[in-house]
């Protein structure tokens, strides 16, 4: 799900991100969990490329509405961002480019922080 805040929800975005829909992310995801999805791959595209952090209102928001798990994309630009979003948001995994595509961190760099933080990793 590709969401973005309006005024006062997230609003789903379709053809990959270019088009607003009418439908509320909180209300889609629940809708895709009862259609049969396994999981939700959720992109804050306020977030996305900004290296800010991730949007842990809106994964929250949607890991507390369904009971499948929420992969949370969009924003990470250090390693207590990825800390930020187990915690606060509750995603079950996280996934980034920039940070890793420009050498930045690494990848086990990473796994050691989060395990240091008590966050559970697959080694």
């Amino acid at each position: 799900i590709d969401a973005k805040w309006q005024g006062d929800r997230w609003i789903a975005y379709t053809r990959s991100g270019s088009a607003a829909s009418s439908r509320d992310v909180v209300a889609w995801a629940r809708e895709a969990e009862a259609a049969g999805a396994g999981e939700i791959l959720l992109t804050s595209m306020d977030r996305d490329g900004t290296k800010s952090g991730f949007d842990c209102p809106l994964t929250a928001a949607v890991s507390d509405a369904v009971a499948i798990p929420v992969i949370a994309s969009g924003g990470a630009g250090s390693f207590e961002h990825f800390a930020e979003v187990f915690e606060t948001g509750r995603a079950d995994a996280a996934l980034a480019a920039s940070i890793f595509h420009f050498n930045t961190h690494g990848v086990a760099e990473l796994k050691q922080f989060l395990q240091s933080r008590g966050v559970p990793v697959r080694v």
